[in-house]
């Protein structure tokens, strides 16, 4: 580990991010720039994937969640969606193999069901045979939205309380935590947005409450290791308190 911090300039003792949460935006706008079709901007897009997923595996970052297809996006033209579902697939089989190898997890987050069944059984497969890796967790948030996830968590809880299951005075934020898609998994430390819009579209609306945020105008397919590196140099620097006072403040 130290040699990695020391070659990429990073600070042993500052520590890194265990949950890296990244808002992939921008590659539409990349295409539209170079006068290209949107799907070539996944296409690339893809491509910046597979270098921020070995850059966290070589940094030994514990969880990068990665906001790949939003309840929202179901709203795009029907093509796009197709082409974003073929794209998923080919990404998952070309990477299953370096995943296994380099210890890494797959999970998704989100609701699945709605997926395409060739999709679903590519996820699952690939989910099966990374089960076992105790590396990176690599968590794809598809068919994902912050409020949907909150409206679930609420339904299933209200339906324990009405059986008597779980009492109304028992709930607290581990309980709702407990029921939210990302249950067993920390909250993001760092919540990384590409493409400079200042919003978090629905992402992750309770698990960001205390984390540091980063927006780049880097569009996503230009984003790189290199800038990745120099977020996580800045995140090294900041002082997070967590509404507390600060030690040296204190009187």
């Amino acid at each position: 580990m130290s040699s990695k911090f020391t070659h990429a300039g990073l600070l042993p003792e500052a520590g890194l991010p265990r949950h890296v949460a990244i808002i992939m935006d921008g590659n539409g706008r990349w295409a539209k720039k170079r006068l290209l079709n949107r799907v070539k901007g996944h296409e690339k897009g893809a491509d910046a994937v597979r270098g921020i997923v070995r850059t966290c595996r070589e940094l030994q970052i514990q969880v990068l969640t990665l906001y790949a297809f939003s309840t929202e996006n179901w709203l795009r033209p029907a093509g796009e969606i197709k082409a974003l579902m073929t794209l998923l697939k080919k990404f998952l089989v070309e990477e299953e193999k370096e995943l296994k190898a380099n210890n890494i997890r797959l999970e998704v987050i989100g609701q699945p069901h709605r997926l395409p069944d060739d999709v679903r059984a590519i996820i699952e497969q690939v989910r099966s045979a990374t089960a076992a890796n105790d590396g990176l967790l690599l968590n794809l948030a598809l068919s994902y939205g912050g409020r949907t996830e909150i409206v679930d968590m609420v339904r299933t809880i209200a339906t324990k309380a009405a059986a008597g299951t779980l009492q109304p005075g028992a709930i607290d934020e581990t309980v709702v935590a407990d029921h939210l898609y990302t249950r067993n998994i920390p909250d993001p430390d760092l919540m990384i947005r590409t493409s400079g819009e200042m919003r978090i579209s629905n992402f992750l609306l309770w698990q960001l409450a205390y984390a540091e945020l980063y927006v780049t105008p880097t569009l996503w397919p230009d984003f790189s290791p290199d800038e990745f590196i120099a977020i996580l140099k800045d995140f090294q620097k900041r002082e997070r308190r967590f509404g507390k006072v600060p030690p040296q403040s204190e009187s």
